[in-house]
């Protein structure tokens, strides 16, 4: 085979870090909302999982346009 065959594009790399990102950003918020019971909101581990997981979608949606290269 073919070492080219298996390379991973930017455009692949990016689609997946931005699904990641936004699928755990929402499973983030949607851990509190099903923990509602408990008072504080959003506490600071959570907060710094949401930055964490917006940033891996950002990062996945500037690689998006960097097309059929290899990452």
């Amino acid at each position: 085979m073919d070492m080219e065959e298996r390379t991973v594009t930017k455009r692949q790399l990016g689609m997946f870090l931005a699904l990641v990102g936004i699928a755990g950003f929402v499973v983030i918020l949607l851990i509190d909302v099903v923990d509602a019971g408990r008072q504080g909101g959003i506490g600071p581990a959570q907060r710094f999982a949401l930055a964490l997981m917006a940033a891996t979608a950002i990062l996945g949606l500037t690689l998006i346009p960097g097309g059929d290269a290899p990452a």
